[in-house]
């Protein structure tokens, strides 16, 4: 079990060799009585740069690599990693977790996927487009989004920076049930964040852009533009008065009622029974003209997976149609402690959309603020107060007051509070502003009606 040191090899002949020491761990595993294993190897690179004021602040270089490996001994589990590839700490880890298994408890629900659905083919996906760009280089792309934001307007007196994000890997996977798996994958961003304003009248946004491929970021010029023209529009903030109003979630953070959905919908909220969307299949939980869909396998895209994280085959399907919910997100353990199948969401979800069988084409931002007529538009949320349980949503927020469709002033100082099971079902709208973040699309979202508490 001798191999070369892998740091400076190509990722095509880094995946032979993560292959190689996949079965190397799996069959050490065999020989010491195992009666499953699986194991991942993976290693990344990336390059951090930011920028302040036209001064390179900070250059960070990481380089991290990982081998994990998971034992069973029939219903007991154990696990160990370690960063050395080594012949012997290969084996050592292996017998880490083999000594684990052997003194836990056994647990029903563990075991690997069943073979009939783990991926042994699957397609290219087109994840991995590296960025061969210098620190250099990144600091250049860096400043230019900062000096952007500063030349929109001299109230833009100062900025918290700008950053150039890229970052690459390559993993493979196998288990002792015949799977074996892997790609390169690759990210990057530009970001930049600027102040308006002085002393106790400072506002400050940000804005960037990510991609899996350089040549699909926007413009770092734009990217700076738009966030300066963000906190602009903030300095008219003041509070509002407490009372009950529609309430306006911009794609950005409409986003993130996606990501509510995901979590308790999760197999690990439902089987400890943490979630307010208990017993939810085959029922409405959306408005009735609400559709999500799941589709893993995008070219190129942010959320795609050929398998999950156990490598069971991912796969295309209608999770909410007519705001009735089809699906929840599994693992294999997650499913079986429910008596249900792996949806093959060991590790997430995969690209998500949230769409509305109402939106026309027509249907941007500003027709948006007009269907809200008089309202909150919220663009910043403060906090983490969503209760999963009983699905209690309560988040400080920062926003604009809308009133005959046209925005008034900025709002900060408010809370907005409501019930996810409620929001859920009184979304009224979902615009064609479409944005994606990470895994998950969708336009701006209009809730019926919320609390804000104000002055």
């Amino acid at each position: 079990m001798s191999h070369q040191p892998l740091s400076n090899l190509p990722i095509s002949e880094n995946q032979t060799r993560f292959r190689e020491l996949v079965n190397d761990a799996l069959n050490h595993a065999k020989s010491l009585g195992a009666t499953d294993a699986a194991a991942e190897i993976s290693e990344s690179r990336g390059l951090s740069v930011s920028v302040r004021n036209n001064d390179v602040e900070t250059v960070e270089q990481t380089r991290d690599r990982s081998l994990d490996v998971t034992v069973f001994s029939g219903k007991r589990r154990g696990s160990a990693s370690t960063s050395d590839f080594s012949a012997q700490a290969l084996q050592e880890t292996v017998e880490a977790a083999w000594h684990i298994a052997r003194y836990t408890a056994a647990d029903p629900a563990a075991g690997l996927p069943e073979a009939d659905c783990l991926a042994n083919d699957y397609p290219d996906l087109q994840l991995h487009h590296p960025w061969a760009i210098s620190a250099e280089e990144a600091a250049a792309l860096a400043i230019k989004a900062e000096n952007a934001a500063r030349a929109t307007s001299p109230l833009i007196t100062n900025t918290d920076g700008a950053s150039v994000d890229t970052y690459e890997g390559h993993f493979v996977l196998g288990n002792s049930r015949g799977f074996m798996g892997g790609y390169p994958y690759s990210r990057h961003s530009i970001s930049v964040a600027p102040i308006a304003g002085r002393g106790s009248h400072m506002q400050r946004d940000y804005w960037y852009t990510a991609a899996r491929s350089a040549s699909d970021l926007a413009d770092p010029a734009a990217v700076g533009r738009y966030a300066a023209e963000r906190t602009l529009s903030r300095m008219s903030a003041r509070r509002i008065k407490t009372g009950r109003f529609p309430v306006l979630f911009e794609a950005p953070l409409a986003v993130g009622l996606l990501g509510a959905l995901v979590q308790a919908t999760s197999g690990g909220a439902l089987y400890r029974k943490a979630s307010f969307l208990l017993d939810s299949l085959g029922k409405p939980i959306l408005s009735d003209h609400i559709d999500i869909t799941e589709d893993p396998h995008v070219p190129g895209a942010m959320g795609s997976s050929p398998f999950d994280g156990e490598g069971v085959r991912t796969q295309a399907r209608d999770l909410v149609v007519g705001g009735v919910l089809n699906g929840y997100f599994l693992s294999t353990y997650t499913a079986r402690k429910l008596g249900l199948q792996s949806t093959g969401n060991a590790g997430g979800s995969h690209n998500l959309s949230l769409t509305s069988q109402l939106t026309r084409p027509q249907d941007d931002f500003r027709a948006m603020l007009k269907k809200m007529g008089t309202g909150f538009l919220v663009t910043e949320l403060i906090g983490q107060g969503v209760n999963y349980v009983s699905g209690d949503y309560s988040r400080g927020a920062f926003g604009y007051w809308v009133e005959n469709g046209e925005i008034r002033h900025a709002v900060q100082e408010v809370t907005i509070a409501g019930n996810l099971a409620d929001m859920f079902r009184q979304i009224l709208a979902v615009g064609a502003d479409v944005i994606t973040r990470g895994s998950k699309s969708t336009g701006s979202i209009l809730i019926e009606q919320m609390a804000i508490a104000g002055q």
